[in-house]
């Protein structure tokens, strides 16, 4: 059973971990899950701009444990990658803002056999969201030298 699991996992955090564990399951002990990374510009209109750009947001899904594949969606159709990948189910985070019936009947009009299923577990804490992490940081009293990068690589070793 290959399920479709959906989003712009910009900043990871364990929510992002605990969507993709719960999505996978949906499909059963053999389950394959495919993981479609939001394109930087979709981000951009639907969210805010991503710190963390769509090609580093893949390689970073490519490590976790429950994921199986992984790759960047399209601009505009997002029935594109659907259609090109054909889950047996798509799963749709809780707090992802879709509506499921109609996303059913959009793929039953297109002819995609998918079921779309809602993933109702959610993991809550200080930081479970992007947007929190964010505000976290933005309001941190970070001393000008612990922001400086430019010394990260130590050659002295």
């Amino acid at each position: 059973m290959k399920v479709m699991a959906t989003g712009a996992f910009d900043l990871l955090h364990p929510g992002h971990g605990l969507y993709l564990e719960k999505a996978k399951e949906l499909g059963g002990e053999d389950a394959v899950l495919v993981v479609v990374i939001a394109r930087d510009s979709t981000v951009k209109k639907k969210k805010r701009i991503p710190v963390i750009d769509e090609n580093q947001r893949l390689e970073m899904i490519k490590y976790l444990k429950p994921v199986d594949e992984a790759y960047i969606g399209y601009d505009g159709d997002m029935f594109k990658i659907v259609e090109e990948i054909q889950p047996d189910i798509i799963a749709i985070g809780s707090d992802q803002n879709h509506d499921i019936a109609k996303l059913q009947e959009q793929l039953d009009k297109r002819g995609i056999k998918a079921v779309a299923k809602r993933v109702k577990e959610y993991r809550t804490g200080d930081l479970d969201s992007t947007c929190k992490i964010i505000n976290r940081i933005k309001h941190s009293e970070l001393e000008e030298k612990n922001l400086d990068c430019s010394n990260v690589i130590n050659d002295d070793w």
